[in-house]
């Protein structure tokens, strides 16, 4: 699992983490510690989400926050650059999204690479998951569950309705809150609980804290969303107690508890609903357990040590016996163990020839065993029946390229940057792969569409001035300044 900073400083060594002007967030590590929650809240500017005479939040200025508050969040904290996990939360929430109240279901996903439990919704269709949650969820459903309770935020407005009854005194409470976040996942959950906790403690005659009205809507009309996704609604109640469990004798909750609290009352309240509801009819099957797999190995002390656990649990007990056997392949792969490795997957592809989770492990073993012909060969080959794949064309392009066969790579990611114009990390391969093929007019291009997602314009126009000195086409000339006209009105829309 490629990270995102193991080839970051090739091309983006230029890139500064402190950020130009007062409508970007300002965190670096030294004054963020010292800094309170008010201080960083100040240093969040966010659209306008309306004033006292403005009523509720239009729906355009909650996809305008939203959108801002994701560029921000982007440009601050490492997120996740893996494909596999990003495919499995955004078919699972789009799922849930058609069994829920959302009127718009147009989600933006960002996974964070964090050991700790979190999710949370933001207003404009933003949901993030912290890789922790794949490791405290028993199952699929119970994953589902905090999705779906956090999808029910959403559709129920929450946070708009917050600031139709705090009105002004909103904006940098909320402001606050992002600021929390973000310093849960840079520089600790501590320093991050303490601004969230502190700017909601402030705000509480405010009524910008999620009430307990709205957690317990949320938390049925969640519940509802997955008995109508098939699901068990009694999911709900089980994370919640998962959580407390192993959480009770901690010095401080986890954040999720913090920001979304859970009281032997609320369980039982959810128990007793999930008794009313009857049991959903989804088929169990074993890729949650792959996922977690993943997340398991991503947080281990490191591949021989994550390789001994899933060996052990092949050995006695374990929920799926192939994700033990996956986590297994994945980590003596990492480890250098090819045979042994080979031998693990093999098993798996007996089991399942068409599992493109499989199909992946083994190329990439290919790779790194020298043998690339081939594993390119077994990728095109599922490529052909599922073109549009994310992992399947991400990790085509990185095999092609560690192997030096650039030009091959920048047509797969060339052709994949359409589906997933949003993927910041596709574009910062694309950047990459075309700086080391020598195409630096498309360089130029591809790291502007890399620093507008992460909401870094001033970089991003000179990326766009550069590339204009060296387009020819009348075409490519239009393009260019039209995307400089898109970054002036992100500013603008960044400002109201």
């Amino acid at each position: 699992m490629r990270s995102r900073t193991d080839t970051r400083p090739i091309l983006f060594g230029l890139l500064s983490r402190t950020r130009a002007t007062a409508r970007q967030i300002v965190l670096a590590s030294l004054p963020l510690m010292a800094a309170t929650p008010s201080a960083l809240a100040n240093n969040i500017q966010l659209p306008d989400l309306g004033d006292s005479s403005s009523g509720i939040v239009s729906h355009a200025r909650e996809q305008k926050l939203g959108q801002a508050w994701l560029r921000s969040f982007r440009s601050q904290v490492v997120t996740s650059s893996d494909p596999v996990l990003y495919e499995y939360v955004e078919n699972l929430l789009a799922n849930l999204a058609t069994h829920s109240e959302l009127k718009n279901q147009q989600l933006e996903l960002v996974i964070i690479p964090n050991p700790t439990i979190n999710a949370f919704a933001v207003p404009g269709g933003v949901v993030g998951v912290n890789t922790g949650l794949f490791l405290y969820a028993g199952d699929e459903d119970q994953m589902a569950s905090v999705l779906a309770h956090e999808l029910a935020h959403l559709s129920q407005r929450h946070y708009a309705r917050s600031v139709e009854a705090a009105q002004n005194a909103s904006i940098p409470t909320m402001a606050g809150i992002l600021a929390g976040f973000i310093l849960a996942a840079t520089a600790g959950a501590d320093a991050g609980m303490a601004a969230i906790t502190a700017t909601q403690a402030a705000a509480l005659d405010n009524k910008l804290r999620f009430s307990r009205q709205n957690e317990q809507e949320a938390d049925r009309i969640g519940m509802q969303t997955l008995l109508s996704a098939g699901r068990d609604p009694n999911a709900s109640a089980e994370i919640f107690e998962r959580m407390l469990r192993e959480t009770r004798y901690t010095t401080r909750p986890p954040e999720f508890l913090l920001t979304h609290p859970v009281t032997e009352s609320r369980i039982a309240d959810a128990r007793n609903r999930a008794l009313r509801m009857p049991k959903g009819d989804h088929s169990v099957d074993d890729q949650f357990y792959y996922m977690q797999a993943r997340a398991r190995l991503l947080h281990a002390e490191n591949p021989n040590v994550a390789a001994k656990i899933f060996t052990t649990e092949l050995e006695g007990d374990s929920p799926s016996e192939n994700a033990s056997r996956y986590g297994l392949a994945l980590a003596l792969t990492e480890s250098g163990r090819f045979q042994q490795a080979a031998e693990q997957i093999d098993f798996l592809l007996e089991y399942q020839p068409e599992n493109t989770l499989f199909i992946m492990a083994k190329a990439r073993l290919e790779a790194k065993q020298g043998n690339v012909k081939a594993a390119q060969k077994r990728l095109r080959a599922a490529l052909r029946i599922k073109p549009a794949n994310h992992p399947l064309n991400t990790t085509l392009a990185e095999i092609l390229m560690d192997a030096g066969s650039y030009s091959q790579a920048e047509l797969v990611l060339s052709q994949h940057s359409q589906r997933r114009p949003k993927d910041d990390y596709v574009w910062y391969m694309l950047a990459e792969i075309r700086g080391l093929s020598g195409n630096i007019l498309g360089l130029h291009q591809a790291r502007a569409e890399y620093f507008i997602l992460n909401g870094i314009y001033d970089k991003a126009r000179v990326q766009l001035d550069n590339a204009l000195k060296l387009a020819k086409s009348e075409y490519t000339i239009a393009l260019i300044n039209q995307r400089k006209k898109d970054i002036e009105q992100m500013r603008r829309d960044a400002d109201m």
